[in-house]
């Protein structure tokens, strides 16, 4: 459906923004780890999205990274837990604290996030033992850095793959600047 959206920035109303494509905006629902890093207004901003679609209305939810992304399709996949809890899940916590949460298996930290009682975080904790921690663990694990974790955005707005723009971080050194780490991550998935 849509995968991702790039435009100007138009408004700002949390946990809400606008994005206007082309003169057509676009209201789409962002975790608020999203929301701090957008730039300012009417500025260009790109978004990977999540279309939810229901009897009573359908709605478009925008995450600044592919983990966010896969981390909040893998949370409304468990019975119970809707696109509204797990927006407030990923507010509330990073990809990389869920994924710790479910590999030591914690559940009070899944109990702080507003809207996530104990037998929701005990049933989130049980379901995604294997998922969240292993696939978006690993992927998380990758984007270290803040400059890594542009870089992979902009190889996904590329075209690239989020499995082949992973791979080509791997080569990278950590330390690398977000515009050399492009063109050298390009480089290697040139070859």
């Amino acid at each position: 459906m849509i995968g991702r959206l790039s435009g100007l920035l138009a408004e700002k109303n949390p946990p809400q923004v606008l994005v206007d494509c082309q003169g057509v905006g676009y209201e789409v629902d962002v975790p608020m780890s999203t929301f701090y890093n957008l730039p300012g207004l009417g500025e260009k901003v790109s978004l990977l999205t999540h279309f939810v679609v229901r009897e009573d209305a359908q709605v478009l939810f925008g995450f600044g990274t592919a983990p966010e992304r896969e981390a909040f399709r893998q949370l409304i996949k468990i019975s119970g837990v809707g696109p509204r809890t797990a927006l407030s899940l990923l507010s509330g916590m990073s990809v990389a604290d869920i994924a710790q949460a479910v590999t030591a298996q914690d559940a009070s930290r899944l109990v702080k996030i507003p809207g996530i009682g104990k037998k929701t975080a005990e049933r989130l904790l049980l379901e995604l033992k294997g998922k969240i921690g292993a696939d978006i663990g690993t992927a998380s694990a990758t984007v270290a850095s803040d400059a890594q974790a542009d870089i992979l955005q902009a190889l996904v707005a590329l075209g690239y793959s989020d499995r082949e723009a992973s791979a080509s971080l791997k080569a990278l050194p950590r330390d690398v600047g977000v515009s050399e780490g492009i063109k050298l991550a390009l480089r290697s998935l040139a070859r």
